[in-house]
């Protein structure tokens, strides 16, 4: 079967439309549906009710996600495996959203780096839409990110519990800088802060908001780990009365197939966070 059939499945239960999936895959809605016509006459079963919200699947359909999901990973993994140096037997291919390469990322890269392990090592960073597609395809193996993402072949896990504080300049505590934390963030924020849910400034990376602040004043939300020691230096302060938000981090990784490379860096990720169990405490140097 060809590969791009399952792909196009799965990213027409992700998007849950033939126009949005045609959207994403950069292909026409024609190839989209005649890519699932090609599927169903192979499976001998329908996938797809098409109506005017989108696209659900049947029961078939259903039955289908998590074998479209390895048929997928596998692929990906034979293409990742062949070809590749003897003396390097397999590659572990990691990645974290953009406000977690530092330190989480960058630590565990580091730890791994020190390893002179038999297996090669790629560490990039995405935004979550990008880590979740990825994941779904098996283009991923182990993801560091905030929203957990729900998928067959997927396994969740919580490694710490951050918080996202309101915090402001000591000299000049406008204007309000929207930082973008995610949809979860939003949803929250806009809902217990709605005179701020348009804010004239955004961003949806933390240090050049923080940056900003630090040079000509203002406030928004941070991590208390970030925050803490610019507090502690009397640059910044708590806003008073500003409400918290709890801020997770997990850890993702496809457990559907075994690979002992893949384990190998979780036990060096966990080592990792056992060993700085004070972890909300370090404080995190920022690069401009």
């Amino acid at each position: 079967m060809d590969i791009e059939l399952a792909r196009t499945f799965l990213v027409i239960v992700r998007c849950g439309s033939f126009i949005a999936a045609a959207e994403q895959l950069c292909v026409t809605q024609t190839t989209v549906t005649a890519r699932v016509k090609n599927l169903e006459a192979q499976l001998n079963c329908s996938l797809f009710v098409r109506n005017r919200a989108g696209a659900s699947l049947t029961v078939h359909g259903e039955h289908f996600v998590p074998y479209a999901h390895q048929l997928v990973q596998t692929w990906e993994a034979a293409r990742r495996a062949l070809p590749f140096p003897e003396k390097l037997q397999v590659q572990v291919r990691l990645a974290a959203e953009n406000s977690l390469w530092n330190p989480l990322l960058k630590d565990w890269f580091m730890q791994l780096s020190q390893q002179h392990s038999s297996y090669a090592v790629d560490a990039s960073v995405h935004d979550a839409t990008t880590l979740r597609a990825k994941l779904e395809s098996g283009e991923l193996d182990a993801v560091l990110m905030h929203e957990p993402h729900y998928w067959p072949g997927l396994q969740v896990e919580q490694l710490l519990e951050e918080k996202l504080v309101q915090v402001q300049s000591v000299v000049q505590p406008d204007p309000y800088i929207y930082v973008d934390w995610g949809t979860l963030f939003r949803q929250q924020h806009d809902a217990i802060l709605p005179e701020h849910a348009h804010s004239a400034l955004r961003c949806n990376l933390a240090p050049l908001a923080l940056y900003t602040i630090l040079q000509k004043g203002g406030r928004g939300y941070f991590r208390t780990r970030v925050a803490e020691p610019y507090i502690e230096q009397g640059i910044l302060e708590r806003v008073a009365q500003g409400p918290e938000f709890s801020w997770p981090v997990y850890i993702v990784y496809a457990n559907s197939q075994p690979n002992p490379a893949l384990q190998h860096a979780l036990t060096v990720l966990k080592a990792l966070m056992e060993k700085e169990a004070d972890w909300l405490q370090i404080q995190d140097r920022l690069v401009y």
